[in-house]
């Protein structure tokens, strides 16, 4: 037992003694193997690669780590070359044709913004009445009595018997008997004018309950008191509100809003934007507005206020926009797509959208050089609209910059500056180049 104990350990230490000297002779191999490669020139470093996998790069032949096949040396133009500079990549004229390479001229000149947003269409706010009683009683008789009847001014919306009112009515006839029998009397001027306030007093109180000019004048007819006083409609519009589903037997209460009407000839907007678009609203911009129902039309607004505050759940802040619509075809609560044109900024450098290659936090353009070559540059873009980018730095005009296939060149580039940071050439990573 002893002996088999003994003849284990001994196995386990030749093993690890065995590994521990071939991890030194490659850790070694290597470390000849870069001095080596340091020590050679530039030209004699031939690279060669995987065609299964070309992220495998190594100097001299040899077989791929991954797959076992023989590695194939890199393309003349893939190799690091003496005199590497910074100015960019060169292909051939084949290769641009071939991939259908298109370039554009940045330019100076004048780039719009538009804000696009949703929105829903709602009352205004502005013309919306609210139809109240200013004394007790009992609506017998509704006129008016489904959401979304449509009323003019003037129109009797309900009738209502309170017995102040029959009171006040009694008071006012009284009032105006007693002053005809004064006058008819002939008495003095200071009876007269006594009398004659207490029937301006008795007919304001009607008056101040909302009693038209109509109605007063008839109790002056002597026809006699009116039991039940109608109510008339304040403004046109729809119903869009009323206190109880039936009003007919309803018992009003002074300051209790029985309807309300809405004029529907202008609706605002109530339009959502995003935080980012806050810097640049400000009443008075003018807004278009389209609608799902109404395709290839177009309703021009108004911006007149935003909420003083953001809403925390959609950070976004709420604005009002003024819609006219004389013909009635919008209806509150449609949804509405909304476009707001903002002045822009008047002396920019312009390069098309589709020459903008954005990469996380980077945006970088490819600037084709007289000499055939290509440049990756980075780039600080502005604003961007209607398929053009502001560009605030890294362009000038008159540069020529790819708008197809830009791509190409700037993982080429990329590829360069990976081999020739590991053949430690000493050139700029971020502007690699070839001849």
């Amino acid at each position: 037992m002893r002996k088999e104990r003994l003849i284990g350990w001994t196995a386990l230490v030749a093993t690890i003694v065995g590994g521990v000297f071939m991890l030194w002779r490659e850790d070694s191999g290597r470390a000849l193997l870069r001095r080596a490669e340091q020590a050679a020139p530039v030209h004699d470093r031939q690279l060669h690669t995987c065609s299964m996998h070309p992220q495998v790069v190594q100097v001299g032949p040899g077989q791929c780590p991954i797959c076992g096949m023989d590695l194939t040396p890199l393309p003349t133009d893939l190799q690091p070359q003496d005199g590497v500079g910074a100015t960019g990549i060169r292909v051939s004229q084949g290769f641009t044709q071939n991939f259908g390479v298109r370039t554009a001229e940045a330019v100076r000149g004048h780039i719009g913004t538009v804000i696009r947003t949703v929105g829903f269409l709602d009352h205004n706010e502005e013309r919306v009445v609210s139809v109240s009683s200013k004394f007790p009683g009992w609506i017998e008789r509704a006129h008016v009595n489904t959401i979304g009847e449509q009323v003019t001014a003037g129109d009797v919306l309900f009738e209502v018997y309170s017995p102040e009112v029959v009171t006040a009515q009694h008071e006012y006839l009284s009032a105006m008997g007693y002053v005809e029998r004064l006058r008819a009397s002939g008495a003095q001027d200071d009876a007269l004018r006594r009398a004659n306030s207490l029937l301006r007093a008795a007919g304001d109180r009607l008056r101040y309950w909302d009693l038209t000019a109509g109605q007063i004048a008839r109790l002056r007819s002597g026809t006699g008191p009116v039991r039940r006083m109608e109510v008339y409609a304040p403004a046109s519009g729809h119903l869009i509100e009323k206190a109880d589903d039936s009003l007919e037997g309803m018992h009003t209460t002074p300051g209790m809003s029985v309807l309300k009407i809405a004029d529907h000839s202008t609706l605002w907007a109530r339009v959502e934007f995003y935080e980012h678009s806050v810097k640049e609203l400000r009443p008075g911009l003018r807004a278009e507005i389209t609608l799902d129902a109404y395709p290839g039309q177009t309703w021009r607004g108004e911006v007149l206020f935003f909420q003083p505050a953001m809403n925390p759940q959609s950070r976004t802040l709420t604005g009002f926009v003024e819609v006219d619509n004389p013909r009635g075809l919008l209806r509150p609560k449609m949804y509405a797509d909304v476009r707001i044109p903002l002045p822009g900024v008047p002396d920019a450098v312009i390069v098309p959208a589709e020459s903008v290659l954005r990469t996380g936090d980077r945006s970088v353009v490819v600037i084709a050089s007289d000499d055939g070559r290509f440049v990756p540059r980075e780039i600080n873009a502005g604003i961007e609209s209607a398929g053009k980018v502001q560009v605030l730095k890294g362009v000038e005009p008159g540069e020529q910059v790819v708008t197809s296939s830009q791509f190409l060149f700037d993982s080429e580039s990329n590829l360069r500056t990976a081999m020739t940071q590991l053949l430690g050439t000493g050139t700029d990573s971020d502007s690699p180049e070839t001849r």
